[in-house]
């Protein structure tokens, strides 16, 4: 029998939660209270009580919450695709590390984007763009060059950076003019932390061994 993957637990645990909420007639009340709004962070906004979830925890269940089973499934197949391959490199504790960090670098980020914003981020897209930066950074084939002083691995690095983000801007804009917000700069925040710790948690993982 196969080993349980620590992507595959992400992924079935995120599944399990996601369909409990977007079948419950609260789904919109429990987007609110467990998703990442930012002017909580701020202050600006606080939940009397026990019923919302503590703001410092929202970017760890906002991505176990989506909007519906549309962006479950998508959020969910690029985790799946990608989670497993950089679970090679890194390892499953790597892994966990990885995303764990990537949801609190995608909430700050969009935080930092608009703080005053009182629109729940839902979805594990900022959490997964980490997982997809370690993995861009782990397995594309490179063809970066060094620029001056500038090592090429540097430059890759850079280029896969401004790809993303250009990507995610665009992506943003399209999808805005159709009524549909995208939380850019949460995919840009985790995918800058995905890049950031790939290097260090594969050489972590490695000198263990």
């Amino acid at each position: 029998m196969e080993r349980l993957t620590a992507t595959t637990a992400i992924v079935l645990l995120t599944i399990a939660v996601s369909a409990l909420v977007t079948l419950s007639p609260y789904a919109p009340d429990i987007q609110v209270l467990a998703g990442f709004m930012p002017a909580r962070l701020s202050g600006v906004v606080q939940f009397p009580g026990l019923t919302a979830v503590p703001v410092w925890l929202t970017p760890l269940s906002c991505a176990l919450i989506h909007a519906g089973f549309l962006h479950l499934g998508m959020n969910m197949l690029m985790l799946g695709f990608t989670g497993r391959e950089t679970e090679r490199a890194l390892g499953p504790i790597g892994l966990v590390i990885l995303y764990l960090v990537g949801a609190y670098a995608a909430a700050f980020a969009q935080w930092v984007a608009d703080p005053l914003s009182t629109a729940p981020m839902v979805g594990a897209s900022g959490a997964a763009s980490a997982v997809v930066g370690a993995y861009s950074l782990l397995y594309g084939q490179s063809k970066a060059k060094a620029i001056g002083p500038i090592p090429a691995k540097v430059v890759h690095i850079a280029w896969l950076a401004v790809a993303w983000t250009l990507v995610n801007l665009l992506m943003a804009t399209a999808f805005l003019r159709g009524g549909v917000a995208i939380a850019a700069a949460a995919h840009i925040g985790g995918f800058f932390a995905g890049l950031a710790l790939a290097g260090p948690l594969l050489r972590w993982r490695w000198r263990k061994a």
